[in-house]
């Protein structure tokens, strides 16, 4: 396994987040990349290189260097894999720096779905396919109404819990720890305490998901600043350095016979970025999980090897995840609590706790901070391993 580029998140630009109305996309995304080079000291003319992720709704793009007035960049790109792309991104401009293609590169997400007259769950709801002749898996989705990501993802998760016993009341362990952890997180949207009550008596959204293992939708954009360890060392922040990185991508697999939501492209991105790094499981002191539904964080962490296959349930119960827990897990509530940024909502909190600057829901320990993304319905995976040491003690 090779190691990784020599490179550190430097700067963090996150804008006003949730019901934020009147201002664009690319408008919040700008901003999101002007608030990360002044976190890190850097001007806007430093910046030779940006990624840009396009999210679901697809209205920012390359014309964002264009809007910052950069010039000279050797490194522009859209990139998307869904809600994976954050961990993508990073690795694309670590990569690159290495290479010399750029010497520091902006990485941003935006996202505008709400909207003030219409509810959050309508955000990313499915066209009307009325009157259009369809077959196979796309004629059985549109004739039961399997459409949206809420449906498929509850079809996964029956499915764990037909498999392993995992129960209803197991997922809301993960949404009640992650709301402690929220408590403490001034950005948090939700941070009134929750119990497991609460959680069971959430209306449906699709069996057996409750409200209440649903992620939160936002409007709002954040943006990291990614450079090579040399030039980090004399920058405004501590750097946190990137240790190791990998993916995993599959098309969906719905059909007799595969693993689909049982086993995630995790199982393989997780591993290799923790032997990039050199560090196992037994070395992680925060875990950041892209928490669409409380389900991923419970197969995540099965399949990074926290707990054996099947045994997230009984893992997660008894407040492990929560303050004070065996394992510090979205400590600043994920995206159940605090916000929804696709896979910059783990990797800025992962941040914030590598920095130290977690205040009362700073871990105790974050010497080794394992970050995911998961995208599309369990068909893309993105795994950072971040640490605010240059390198892995021997």
């Amino acid at each position: 396994m090779p190691s990784a580029p020599d490179a550190a998140i430097v700067g963090l630009g996150i804008t006003e987040l949730g019901r934020v109305y009147g201002r664009s996309t690319t408008a919040l995304a700008a901003e999101a990349v002007r608030l990360a080079a002044a976190d890190a000291g850097l001007g806007l003319h430093d910046l030779d290189g940006l990624l840009v992720s396009p999210g679901m709704r697809k209205d920012l793009d390359v014309n964002l260097a264009g809007v910052l007035n950069l010039g000279h960049l050797g490194l522009l790109a859209q990139v998307n894999a869904y809600g994976s792309t954050a961990g993508a991104m990073i690795t694309q401009a670590a990569l690159a720096i290495d290479a010399g293609m750029a010497t520091t590169v902006a990485c941003v997400f935006g996202d505008t779905p709400l909207r003030p007259s219409r509810p959050a769950g309508s955000a990313w709801g499915s066209p009307s396919r009325s009157g259009t002749a369809l077959t196979g898996l796309s004629g059985w989705q549109t004739a039961s109404g399997a459409t949206n990501p809420n449906i498929l993802y509850a079809m996964c998760a029956r499915r764990h819990m037909e498999a392993y016993g995992t129960t209803s009341t197991q997922l809301g362990a993960i949404a009640v720890a992650q709301r402690s952890w929220a408590a403490a997180n001034p950005l948090a949207a939700m941070r009134d305490p929750m119990s497991i009550e609460d959680h069971q008596e959430s209306r449906w959204i699709a069996e057996p998901f409750h409200l209440l293992d649903c992620c939160l939708v936002s409007n709002g954009a954040v943006a990291v600043i990614v450079t090579s360890a040399d030039r980090a060392a004399d920058l405004r922040q501590p750097a946190v350095h990137v240790w190791g990185f990998g993916q995993a991508h599959r098309p969906r697999q719905m059909h007799a016979g595969s693993d689909w939501g049982l086993v995630t492209p995790a199982a393989r991105s997780g591993p290799d970025a923790m032997r990039m790094a050199g560090v196992t499981v037994n070395d992680i002191d925060i875990c950041e999980i892209y928490d669409c539904y409380t389900y991923t964080v419970l197969v995540t962490l099965e399949d990074y090897g926290f707990c054996a296959k099947g045994e997230g349930g009984s893992f997660v119960a008894d407040g492990a995840l929560a303050p004070g827990g065996a394992l510090a897990c979205n400590t600043g509530g994920g995206q159940l609590s605090s916000y929804y940024m696709w896979g910059m909502t783990p990797v800025s909190e992962a941040v914030i706790q590598a920095r130290g600057h977690g205040g009362d829901r700073q871990a105790p320990r974050n010497d080794v901070i394992l970050v995911s993304g998961n995208g599309g319905i369990l068909e893309h995976h993105s795994t950072l391993v971040l640490s605010p040491l240059h390198r892995r003690a021997a």
